[in-house]
């Protein structure tokens, strides 16, 4: 079959916003996650860091030495970088700014898990490649908690797409966009307990990393200085933004362009942001108004979110 030169245009246009939007989360990244410290200390009537912040630390470290164990291995060498590309790839395929996936190949929710598993895989390994007790236990630790919170949002997820009849996220949230809920009750079972998820994967108290690196949390970034850092710090960022640009882009898409036009792609830009922002304060707000307690706890937490999970499950087996 001829591929028409319009057709051609749009698929070159899309590719470009789903680069664009890529570099603009990875650019921006740093200054949400100065954003979410600045709330926290305001919440705690502390002066706290400025927003640009977390930039001054990624130059600072960028311009060290980069210092690694004599005994590291492969992939603590690639290890930054896999965490950059595997959220990178993901932010390419959202349907952040308009109701499409301007991805197509990697805009399914099968793929995404995948690469957030990959994610963890290599957080977690190089944790273990150091040869370091402490790094040990802080990758034990990692794992422990992605098998928390894994099977919760895969489950609260496939529901979402069980309903909707696909795993590509831009046919996920165009129908929830455009048309009416066929099982109501399911899909807000199902949006709550992704958002359960979405907030332990963005990292907060009690599922938080630590600030200090004398914390059991910070074990896998122990063995990390100098750029090789500044890169962990960057995906680290990256996910937690990505993790809730899925919530507000594919979930509640409200405000997307449902054409590719400047004005309506401009519109969708901002109205995404505001709509990030907004989940950004909400689980700072939430992420201080509980205790720290220990993490052999987590799992009481995290199986009330599989539980609204299964029962997202079930409300869609009975038509609900």
């Amino acid at each position: 079959m001829m591929t028409l030169p319009s057709e051609v245009a749009t698929s070159a246009g899309m590719f470009c916003l789903a680069v664009l939007q890529a570099v603009l989360l990875l650019l921006l990244a740093p200054l949400f996650s100065g954003i979410s410290r600045m709330i926290r200390a305001r919440i705690q009537s502390r002066r706290g860091p400025g927003i640009l912040q977390d930039y001054r630390d990624i130059a600072k470290l960028m311009k060290r030495q980069n210092v690694l164990p004599d005994n590291a291995g492969f992939v603590s060498n690639v290890m930054p970088y896999v965490l950059i590309a595997s959220v990178a790839v993901i932010a390419m395929s959202l349907p952040l700014f308009t109701l499409a996936s301007p991805f197509g190949a990697g805009g399914d929710l099968i793929t995404a898990i995948y690469l957030f598993a990959l994610f963890r895989f290599f957080f977690s390994i190089a944790g273990l490649d150091s040869n370091s007790t402490f790094s040990g236990l802080g990758a034990s630790r990692e794992v422990t908690l992605g098998v928390l919170v894994e099977p919760m949002l895969m489950l609260a997820l496939l529901v979402v797409a069980l309903i909707v009849g696909s795993t590509n996220f831009g046919v996920i949230g165009a129908t929830l966009a455009t048309q009416p809920w066929s099982y109501p009750v399911a899909t807000i079972m199902a949006l709550i307990a992704s958002a359960f998820a979405v907030f332990i994967e963005m990292g907060k108290i009690p599922f938080d990393l630590a600030e200090a690196e004398q914390e059991l949390q910070e074990g896998p970034l122990t063995e990390y200085s100098g750029p090789a850092l500044a890169l962990i710090k960057i995906g680290l960022s990256l996910k937690s933004m990505v993790v809730a640009a899925i919530f507000v882009s594919v979930l509640f898409p409200f405000g997307a362009a449902a054409e590719l036009s400047l004005s309506a792609v401009i519109f969708g830009v901002v109205f995404f942001f505001v709509k990030l922002l907004i989940a950004y304060v909400i689980a700072c707000v939430i992420e201080n108004s509980v205790a720290r307690t220990r993490f052999m706890l987590a799992g009481r937490f995290t199986a009330v979110g599989f539980g609204i999970s299964v029962l997202a499950f079930v409300f869609y087996l009975t038509g609900l």
